[in-house]
């Protein structure tokens, strides 16, 4: 496993989600948050975390996204080929794009795409908008992509 220099990377906090678990005096509340890390030459991850506080778990979060890391094959600014990849019940679909196009991607798939260092790319996010789930199958798209 190789140690990531953290000042290298940026971060986006993509979720924070309220969970609730209900006890016998009342409700108990705790906040998950879902953070993309990437330093836009190649490498992204994703972490989870949960905590009583939002801070906690964005620390939390950080500190599983760098355990997280991959690389990703770029092509100059854009990605080699199409893809079409599902997670769960969330599909993505990458489109290499002309230069000068831009990031033409919404909801949790932009800030992956964005902090792996994609310029120029086409997608679309088809079935389930989950961020947790579409943030993992926008990853694995970029994974599989040969380089």
């Amino acid at each position: 496993m190789e140690k990531w220099n953290r000042e290298d990377f940026d971060e986006i906090v993509v979720n924070i989600g309220r969970v609730t678990k209900v006890v016998k005096g009342g409700r108990r509340f705790r906040f998950s948050a879902l953070v993309v890390v990437g330093d836009k030459k190649g490498h992204v991850g994703y972490g989870i975390g949960k905590a009583k506080e939002v801070p906690d778990a964005i620390r939390k979060a950080i500190d599983n996204a760098f355990k997280n890391i991959t690389t990703v094959h770029l092509k100059d600014s854009t990605i080699a080929h199409d893809i079409e990849h599902k997670y769960n019940a969330s599909k993505i679909l990458l489109k290499p794009a002309a230069p000068g196009t831009g990031l033409i991607a919404g909801g949790a798939a932009r800030p992956v795409l964005e902090l792996a260092g994609v310029k120029d790319v086409l997608s679309k996010s088809l079935g389930s908008n989950n961020p947790a789930t579409l943030v993992r199958a926008t990853i694995e798209a970029l994974e599989r992509i040969k380089g």
